[in-house]
C-alpha cells in the first residue's frame, strides 16, 4: 500500500520555513492518528508531498488509512499508487495496463501525466503512447479527451513511475495545531456544529464550551456532537469540553431584564463567561455560530452590543452564510441528522425581541442583575478532556457490560451509518439492530421489552447513551464490548 498525499495549495505558497513547519505538523498528525494501525506503516515527508506506505495491502487496513486521510485537515487530495522504476514508454504502458485493464472495459477514457525531472519524452508523448496502447489492448470503448468515463493518472518523478489507482479529495485547510487554539461556544445545532468544523479544518485546535440552561438531554446531545467532531476531524490533538451551569443566570434574566432584551443580555452573559474561561485556558479567541440576521439577536446592532462586553476576539465563521449553506456543511461532514434531532432547552425566548438594541438600554437592564450568579456559574464549571466526557455524569452507572451477547438479548449498533458501513459488526441479523445515536432517544421507547446492549467502536457513545436511557428509567439497557 502506498498513498501520495498532496498538500493544500495555500500551504505550498507559504515561505519556506512556514511551509516546512506545516508539512512537519501534518506528518506528525498523521503519525498520531495511525499509531497502532500496522507496524509496517511508514509516513515520510518531502517538500511537495507526504508518502504513506505499508507492506500490508489488506482492504480493511487500507480503508482505515483512507478514512484518516479523508478526515485530516491540511490535505488537498491523496492517491493510492503503485510505484515502479521508470522504464521506456512501452514499459510504462505495460505497467499501467496491469492496473487498468479490467477497469476500462466498456468505458471511454483519457490518460493524464504529471512529470517532474528530465526525460527523453514529454508528458504529452506518454499520454499518447499509453492511451493508444490501452485503446488497442483493452476492452475500452475508446479515447475521449473531454469528459471521459475514466481518467488514467500517471505520475513520473525522476526515475520513478507512479500508476495512480484511486484519487480522493481531502478536507483542505491547514494542519491541526498549526494555528493558535480557540474556544467554541457549542449548542449542538447546525450553526455551532458547522462553525466548530470550519475552525478545525483551518488548522485551529478547537475546545468546546457548553452553557447548560437546564436541559439534561441537551447536555448529553452536545457532548456527543463535540466528541463526534473531535474524533472524526481533530483527534490528533487533545481538547477540553467545558460545561457551565447557567440555570441561575437564566433565572436572573427572567426576573430582572425586560422581555425584548432578554436574548441580547443572555448572549452578553455567555460572552462574559466564555471570555473568562478562555483567559484561564490561555485561549485568545472565541468562536460562535452566528450569522447576520438569522435570528433577532444576530442583527448588526445587536451583535455590536453583545461584543461590547469582551475584549476577547470573537470569530464568526458563518457570519454571511445562508441557513441552507450551513446545513449543507453539516450534511457533508455527517452531522446533519443528529444536529436536526438535537434536543434543546431555552428558558429565554422574547415575545417581541429587539433587533436594534442600544447599549445604554441594555446597561440599564443589567443594573438589577445579580452578577454573583454569573461568577458562581463560572466557578462551578466542569472541565474535562473531550474523550472523557462520559466520566462526568452525575449519577452512578449501574450498567451491565458484556463481551458476549446473552441469550435473547439484542445489540444496538449506535454508530454513525458511515462507520457502520465501513466496519460492520459481525453478529447474526436476529441479534442486531442499527439505530444511530442521534435517533436512539426517540426510537428506544418503541422497541419491545428485551435486554438491549449498545455498541460503538470506542465505548464512549454507547456508555453515554446507555447511561442516559438508564437514567430515564430503562433497566433493560447495557453496553456491549466484544
Amino acid at each position: 500500500m502506498h498513498f501520495i498525499v498532496r498538500l493544500f495549495p495555500e500551504i505550498t505558497i507559504k515561505s519556506p520555513p512556514v511551509r516546512k513547519r506545516f508539512i512537519k505538523q501534518l506528518r506528525d498528525n498523521l503519525r498520531d492518528l495511525t499509531r497502532g494501525f500496522d507496524d509496517s506503516l511508514k509516513i515520510t515527508r518531502e517538500w511537495e508531498k507526504i508518502d504513506v506506505m505499508a507492506t500490508n495491502d489488506d482492504p480493511v487496513f487500507v480503508e482505515k488509512v483512507v478514512t484518516v486521510l479523508a478526515s485530516t485537515p491540511g490535505i488537498a487530495h491523496f492517491s493510492l499508487v503503485h510505484s515502479y522504476p521508470l522504464g521506456d514508454q512501452h514499459d510504462i504502458f505495460e505497467k499501467t495496463k496491469i492496473h487498468w485493464d479490467d477497469a476500462l472495459a466498456g468505458k471511454t477514457f483519457c490518460v493524464r501525466t504529471k512529470r517532474t525531472g528530465t526525460h527523453e519524452f514529454t508528458s504529452t508523448e506518454i499520454e499518447r503512447y499509453v492511451g493508444g496502447g490501452l485503446n488497442q489492448h483493452t476492452e475500452a470503448a475508446g479515447v475521449k479527451l473531454k469528459n471521459p468515463d475514466v481518467t488514467v493518472l500517471l505520475e513520473i518523478k525522476d526515475d520513478l513511475l507512479y500508476v495512480v489507482e484511486k484519487r480522493r479529495a481531502g478536507l483542505g485547510g491547514f494542519p491541526l495545531g498549526s494555528q493558535e487554539p480557540v474556544l467554541s461556544l457549542i449548542s449542538g445545532g447546525f450553526d455551532s456544529t458547522a462553525a466548530s468544523y470550519l475552525t478545525i479544518k483551518r488548522g485551529i485546535r478547537t475546545h468546546y464550551c457548553f452553557f447548560n440552561l437546564g436541559g439534561r438531554e441537551h447536555e448529553v446531545g452536545v457532548k456527543e456532537v463535540a466528541f463526534y467532531l473531535w474524533n472524526k476531524f481533530g483527534a490528533s490533538h487533545r481538547v477540553k469540553f467545558v460545561s457551565i451551569p447557567f440555570e441561575e443566570v437564566v433565572s436572573e434574566i427572567l426576573v430582572n431584564v425586560k422581555n425584548s432584551h432578554m436574548g441580547v443580555v443572555l448572549k452578553r452573559m455567555m460572552l462574559r463567561a466564555a471570555s473568562q474561561v478562555a483567559k484561564d485556558m490561555d485561549v485568545q479567541a472565541l468562536v460562535t455560530g452566528e450569522s447576520i440576521a438569522q435570528v433577532s439577536s444576530q442583527t448588526l446592532p445587536n451583535l455590536a452590543v453583545i461584543d461590547e462586553v469582551t475584549n476577547t476576539l470573537v470569530l464568526r465563521p458563518l457570519v454571511t452564510m445562508d441557513k441552507n449553506d450551513i446545513i449543507s456543511i453539516c450534511r457533508k461532514i455527517g452531522a446533519e441528522e443528529f444536529a436536526a434531532n438535537m434536543p434543546e432547552y431555552c428558558g429565554v425566548i422574547s415575545k417581541k425581541p429587539t433587533t436594534r438594541a442600544r447599549l445604554e438600554d441594555v446597561l440599564e437592564h443589567e443594573e438589577g442583575f445579580d452578577f454573583t450568579k454569573l461568577d458562581k456559574a463560572i466557578a462551578d464549571r466542569q472541565v474535562q478532556n473531550i474523550d472523557d466526557v462520559v466520566h462526568d455524569l452525575d449519577y452512578e452507572l449501574n450498567l451491565d457490560v458484556v463481551s458476549e451477547v446473552p441469550a435473547g438479548a439484542i445489540v444496538i449498533d449506535v454508530r454513525h451509518p458511515d462507520e457502520e458501513e465501513r466496519s460492520p459488526l459481525p453478529l447474526p441479523e436476529e441479534q442486531l439492530l442499527r439505530i444511530p445515536f442521534y435517533t436512539l432517544a426517540n426510537k428506544f421507547p418503541e422497541l419491545e421489552q428485551k435486554p438491549y446492549y449498545l455498541y460503538c467502536d470506542k465505548g464512549i457513545m454507547s456508555q453515554l447513551h446507555a447511561g442516559h436511557l438508564h437514567d430515564l428509567g430503562n433497566e433493560n439497557v447495557g453496553v456491549y464490548r466484544p
